[in-house]
Parts: C-alpha cells; structure tokens; sequence
C-alpha cells in the first residue's frame, strides 16, 4: 500500500482520506472513465454519492419546494448562501432557530459558500480591500464588512457541514491580467486566514464532529496562476478543493478547456473536487468527466421558474410556447421525475405558466432537478458515454 500525503492509496484505485488533525471527512472513490470519478463522501451530516449535482438553498429552502420534494429529485445535498442568511434574518437568528437543518427541516448534508460571489454579482455594493470586503446592506443601507475571518463566523454559527474559503472573484469577460493577478494573490492570502480561523473554531469538536473547509482555486482564464493556484490551495490544511471563477461571462469553450487543462493536475490528491456556480446539463458533463466530484447552481430552479426546462439530449423547451396549449403529454414521456409520473401535462403546465400560478415553477422544478441528478447517478454507475462521442 502507498501513501500520499497522509491518506493511504490500495491498488484498485480507491482511495481513502485518513482522519488526522487537519482532516476529518472520509472520501473514498474508484475511478471511472477517463478522469471521471465514483466515490462516496462521509460527513458529519451523512454520507454522499458522487458525482451530485447541488441544488441552491439560496435562503434556507430551494425556492418553491418543500425538502420532501428535493429529496425525491435524488437530491443528496444543497447549498445555502452565507451572504443572504448573514443579511436576511442573520446568523444569529438561525442558531437559535437550531442551525440551518432545522431552520430549513433539511436532515442532510448542508454546504455554505464562503460569500465571495457576491465580491463579483454586487459589485456595485462593495469595495474589496485587503481587509475584506465591505458593502452597502441593500435592503436597508447599513454599512457591512466580511472579512476572511467573518465568512467562517458566520458559516460556523449558520450549522454548516461543509465550508468554503472566502475568495476575491472578479468576471472573467473584460478582466485585465494585473486585475486577475490581484485577485488570485489575494484569494490565497485570505485562504491562509480562513484555515486559521477555521481551526480555531473548530478546535474543540471530535473529528467525527468537524465540518469540512474547501480552498477555493483561482487564476481566470490564465493557466499557469491556475496551476500555482491549484498548487497551493492542494498544499494547504483543508478538506476538499473548490475551482472558483468559472461560468463567470466567459465562453462556455473556454472554461471546458480550462477544466481539461486542470483535470490531469489534481494527480492522486483524494479529497473532493466541487466546480461553483455551474449547473448547465452541457457543463455537467465536462465537469464530470474532468474529475470534479460536485456541483451546484441556481440554473436549474430558476430557469423551471420562468418555464424553461431539460429534456432528452439536453434541449431546453419553452412551455409557455403556444404549441403547447393541447399537449396531453408529460414534459418528456418516461422521466421518473414525479411531475412526469404524475401526469401533469405540457397544457397544463403552459396554462399555469400563462395564469401566474407559482405550482408551475415548483412542477418544473422538480423535473429539472430530476434532469440533473439523473446525469450524476448515470455516472456513479459507470454506465455512461463520453458527451463528445
């Protein structure tokens, strides 16, 4: 048996993350086709199968849906927003409410992203300095600061199981190279930040206890601060490894190729690899067959809430298109999805849409997140082809 960097490596390929005092989590996984990888991670709230796709809690619940509900998608796992919960009832709020599981009467896995991605989508709140970032609160005005150290306060105090590093994210579209390069230094200063106060947080929780903390890679569309990026974020004392700043205005071919550029660069490093913000069934994919593990969006429930969904071959439909006004027909006849098996009709669906009733985003919903957990568990199964074949 061989051993890498403290975790033990078997000769089938599977390996598994031993418990030490840096980390905590179990994640054992066999390789699949290509860079693909099945495997099975143990958290504190629960184990999950992976590859899975993440759905976005945004504010505590996936909008429109009952917890029942997202679970019979195949849902393992969601994703809360630490930025929206900090300002919208606030982190204290929750804990006293029992933490985010019982505040959202969600029983698994929960995962909190860092805030970061508000540094880019509200930029025109904030200002970043070396501090942190602080923003104008835009509901009420207040002035508000998060911190590298303040990000994981609040994940800390929301009852999370899985953290991400606060990171500076900047839109890849018109970026200049010293702006990518500054951020990219800065997202791995604030990393080393984050792990200290990550460890002092933690330190009095048994390891079974522990959530687990994510790095964040960064670097843009430029490959060797990607590589330097991976380098230090897999050097460093956290759990699992996030790549950031993708899906963020660039071409959908170049973020595929920089998946295929970093995916022979993890080498046999075992912990977790999560893509951020990429939930397009296309990109799932990619991301699958380039080595990443999980995924998360708001794509696939805000897109069913304005009536466009996933069907075979991953085409989009419309179902406010008139042709849809007779249609006796599921969204797509053999989908296990319960909108589908319970019959609800393209017409149907279309009428609601057209009527304002928020049960045809929920029903839509509830199909496009099927859509997307049928991908994944396709390939925790091996039982796939390439998407470019």
């Amino acid at each position: 048996m061989l051993t890498f960097n403290g975790y033990s490596v078997n000769g089938w390929g599977i390996i598994q993350q031993m418990n030490s005092k840096n980390h905590n989590s179990t994640f054992t996984y066999q390789n699949g086709h290509g860079y693909a990888r099945i495997g099975q991670l143990k958290t504190r709230a629960g184990v999950v199968r992976t590859p899975t796709f993440m759905p976005d809690a945004t504010r505590g619940a996936v909008k429109g849906l009952q917890p029942e509900q997202v679970y019979a998608t195949g849902v393992q796992i969601v994703l809360n927003n630490t930025y929206h919960l900090h300002l919208q009832p606030g982190e204290a709020v929750v804990k006293r409410l029992g933490g985010v599981h019982h505040f959202g009467k969600w029983t698994g896995p929960i995962l909190t992203d860092s805030g970061g991605f508000q540094v880019f989508s509200l930029d025109k709140f904030a200002k970043v300095t070396e501090d942190g970032v602080a923003f104008k609160d835009p509901i009420n005005g207040d002035k508000r600061l998060i911190t590298p150290e303040k990000s994981m306060q609040i994940q800390f105090e929301l009852g999370s199981d899985m953290f991400v590093a606060f990171d500076h994210l900047i839109g890849l579209d018109d970026a200049k190279p010293s702006e990518v390069l500054d951020a990219f230094e800065r997202t791995h200063r604030w990393l080393k930040r984050c792990v200290t106060e990550f460890k002092r947080l933690t330190a009095h929780l048994a390891p079974e206890e522990r959530p687990m903390l994510f790095g964040v890679v960064q670097g843009g569309l430029d490959k060797e601060l990607r590589k330097r990026s991976l380098d230090l974020v897999m050097a460093s004392e956290v759990d699992g490894i996030a790549i950031g700043g993708l899906s963020v205005g660039e071409p959908r071919a170049d973020m595929h190729d920089m998946l295929e550029y970093l995916a022979p660069l993890y080498g046999d490093d075992p912990r977790p690899r999560f893509l951020l913000g990429v939930g397009d069934p296309i990109d799932l994919r990619k991301a699958i067959e380039c080595g990443i593990d999980m995924l998360d969006c708001v794509l696939p429930t805000r897109n069913a809430r304005h009536a466009t969904i996933w069907v075979s071959g991953d085409q989009k439909i419309h179902l406010t298109n008139g042709r849809f006004v007779d249609d006796p027909e599921p969204i797509e006849p053999g989908c296990d999805c319960a909108t589908c098996v319970a019959g609800y009709s393209k017409g149907f669906l279309r009428h609601l849409f057209k009527a304002g009733d928020p049960l045809a985003g929920s029903l839509a919903s509830i199909h496009n997140l099927r859509y997307l957990t049928r991908i994944c568990e396709k390939y925790q199964t091996q039982d796939f082809k390439r998407s470019d074949n």
